[in-house]
């Protein structure tokens, strides 16, 4: 594709996105911003967390992760649904009841204001860092595509990037974002969808041949339950799945925000049983994507890119043909977008809400902060992408699952103490808690093969919560709560 027919596709596309915007954002209030006026059918919620959990990370690295780890990816995704089963009996019924905006705001009551600002300043590091590391993929893609022949520096690019998602979310917030993601959950599946049966037709194979080559290849293999030393042992996989689901789904203001903008828990429930099972055949496609791009290349000798997310762009765009490219682009934007525009719009809610502490009450002073606070987090994002683009030499997937290891691990602790404990904290001690145990994960990280004779993965955040948990009781007060 030329570079101004890639422009075509995003201005139309983004026309498209601005048109739901301004039918969907008309006379918003701040509760319709925040929550949607809790009238989202829970269906459409359903369908466009999908796309919101996938992203542009899954969009591109998942297919290229098939080629150090195979399918065993899904032994972490099969973990997910425990997690799912986990975040719609416990913790939704709980934020329903205590009728939360933010849902940190729990915090506030189960242990005192510290704490409360100390969960909240998690989530909003955790959410920056992830939104960060999804607009750099399509950022990036966008300047090596378009951007580098017309000479326009990268800086502008990601300003453009983020411009667009301002436009589209400043006035509706969720109400719109419900919307739009579901729209562009569609364009990324069908994307997907598409580029297998074009790389098939290429292969000369057919659903059932495909998934022969697959299995008959060296990608194929789901479960490891020998080597236990092995980072993708299936109860490594499985349980960091479901905990990473509990703190990535349940603990996080982005996700939560859908889920509480339905009329009842009922429906959120059902919300959240949906998404979780269609989340295990969203997956298996970007896996046999993934292991078709790998045969393709190889029956075309064409050389696989050392790094694993370079894999579908580099096809997509330079081997498989313009129509796939296409796809490629339009799914990108999708996966993209439908992450990045919600991850914009809960750390507006949450820093006005938990940090400035804006009174719902007060709709003009709360719509003035929250205008505010969409302005700095797009600022906010420019710089961390910026950031990241300069530092950032390993995979994106395993990078944003590393760091939610350390800055989630917190906020699991603090909500498993409060949920499943009774005991009081001394309030003031707890800030110092929470960052002790990231710091002890990492020492235990760096030295888990000397000591216990394996790599510590990503149940690095299973220790971290457990540490968290440790250091609470410690600081806990001789008074128990009633």
């Amino acid at each position: 594709m030329s570079p101004l027919n890639i422009i075509f596709v995003v201005v139309g596309y983004f026309s498209l996105l601005l048109c739901i915007s301004y039918f969907t954002g008309r006379k918003a209030d701040n509760q319709a911003f925040f929550l949607g006026n809790k009238q989202s059918p829970w269906y459409v919620v359903a369908f466009g967390m999908i796309g919101a959990s996938l992203s542009g990370v899954t969009f591109i690295s998942v297919p290229g992760w098939v080629k150090s780890t195979e399918f065993s990816y899904m032994q972490m995704v099969l973990g997910y649904m425990l997690g799912y089963i986990v975040v719609a009996n416990i913790l939704l019924p709980l934020y329903y009841r205590l009728n939360l905006t933010s849902i940190y705001t729990y915090l506030n009551q189960r242990f005192g204001r510290v704490s409360y600002k100390t969960g909240a300043s998690f989530f909003l590091l955790s959410r920056t860092i992830g939104a960060s590391f999804r607009l750099f993929l399509m950022a990036n893609v966008l300047q090596i595509t378009v951007f580098d022949a017309w000479h326009v520096p990268f800086a502008l690019t990601v300003v453009i990037t983020i411009l667009l998602i301002w436009l589209y979310t400043f006035r509706g917030g969720i109400k719109t974002i419900i919307w739009t993601d579901s729209l562009q959950t569609l364009f990324m599946l069908f994307s997907v969808g598409i580029s297998i049966y074009l790389i098939m037709d290429k292969l000369d194979l057919n659903l059932s041949g495909a998934l022969s080559a697959i299995s008959d290849s060296d990608y194929g293999k789901v479960f490891e339950f020998k080597d236990w030393a092995s980072k993708q042992h299936f109860l490594k996989q499985f349980f960091t799945g479901a905990f990473i689901t509990i703190v990535m789904t349940g603990l996080d203001q982005d996700m939560m925000q859908k889920n509480l903008s339905c009329k009842n828990l009922g429906e959120a429930k059902k919300n959240m049983y949906w998404y979780g099972f269609a989340f295990i055949p969203a997956n298996l496609l970007f896996l046999m994507l993934g292991a078709l791009l790998l045969l393709f290349a190889q029956h075309q000798g064409i050389a696989i890119p050392e790094r694993g997310d370079d894999l579908f762009p580099m096809l997509a765009t330079q081997h498989l043909g313009p129509v796939v490219g296409l796809f490629f682009l339009v799914g990108l934007m999708a996966a993209a977008y439908s992450s990045a525009d919600s991850a914009l719009t809960s750390l507006t809610t949450s820093f006005t809400v938990d940090i400035l502490g804006a009174d719902e009450h007060d709709e003009v002073k709360t719509k003035k902060l929250r205008g505010r606070s969409h302005l700095l987090f797009s600022f906010i994002l420019l710089l961390v992408i910026l950031i990241f683009r300069a530092i950032n030499d390993e995979s994106v997937i395993s990078a944003i699952f590393t760091v939610a290891g350390y800055t989630y691990g917190p906020l699991l602790g603090l909500y498993a103490f409060g949920l499943f404990t009774s005991v009081q904290v001394m309030d003031k001690w707890v800030p110092l808690v929470t960052l002790i145990a990231p710091i002890l994960c990492y020492v235990f990280s760096q030295n888990s093969m000397d000591w216990f004779g394996f790599n510590l993965g990503f149940e690095l955040l299973m220790l971290n919560g457990f540490l968290t948990f440790i250091g609470l009781l410690i600081i806990r007060r001789k008074t128990v709560k009633g």
